[in-house]
């Protein structure tokens, strides 16, 4: 097979700031990531991208570390990093694990909280809408987990919200390049706020439905 195409320029992001440089620059690449900036099966290496932010290597090297540890990138030897290729299975595969560990926990919560409390993650859902009303493909992803999290959070299962936060990174994927448009991003966040209605309802069988379909669906698995 073909050797995987070499890429040095970095993603065109702002300078970090001094302090939590490290946390900065982790962010940054997420985001680069999830634009497509950094392109799946390219290889980048950390002084090359520490030039362009104007940092030491130690904090790009750093923060890579940790995307190796999510499953975004691989260390290449004397290289640097590849930006790692998931097929259409891995996320479907991904897209499972969530449901086994989501569904089960919303239906706990379905059980136990009062109608009411379910209002405190309308914003979420509503920042989800605005969005992908927007287009935004980075900005509904981080809008996504923000939503996906605070649900988990009230189950009080720390290890629980940490785990799933972890797997939800390791589904998401690069905007460019693919046929995910504005329509496919309304009708993902139109799930959250279908879920809020069915836990207010206390509608079991269809909250089990929306979370399942929403989880395992297939809109961005192109």
């Amino acid at each position: 097979p073909a050797a995987p195409p070499a890429a040095s320029a970095a993603p065109s992001v702002r300078k970090p700031q001094r302090h939590s440089v490290r946390a900065q620059i982790l962010a940054a690449l997420r985001d680069a990531l999830l634009s497509g900036e950094l392109a799946p099966g390219a290889v980048y290496s950390a002084p090359a991208l520490a030039d362009s932010f104007g940092v030491s290597p130690t904090p790009v090297r750093e923060a890579m570390q940790q995307l190796a540890v999510e499953g975004a990138v691989e260390v290449v030897p004397n290289r640097g990093f590849r930006i790692a290729e998931r097929t259409p299975r891995d996320l479907a595969e991904l897209a499972e694990v969530r449901a086994m560990l989501e569904v089960p926990a919303v239906l706990r919560l379905a059980r136990t909280l009062p109608p009411e409390r379910w209002e405190e993650l309308r914003p979420l859902a509503a920042a989800t809408v605005t969005a992908a009303g927007h287009g935004d493909c980075v900005a509904y992803a981080e809008a996504d987990r923000d939503f996906h999290r605070a649900l988990l959070a009230l189950t009080g299962n720390r290890q629980l919200t940490l785990v799933a936060d972890d797997v939800q990174r390791r589904t998401s994927w690069p905007c460019a390049g693919t046929r995910v448009g504005v329509a496919d991003l309304l009708a993902d966040a139109s799930d959250h706020m279908a879920l809020l209605d069915a836990l207010q309802a206390q509608d079991l069988p269809l909250t089990e439905r929306i979370a399942r379909d929403h989880l395992t669906g297939n809109r961005f698995l192109h």
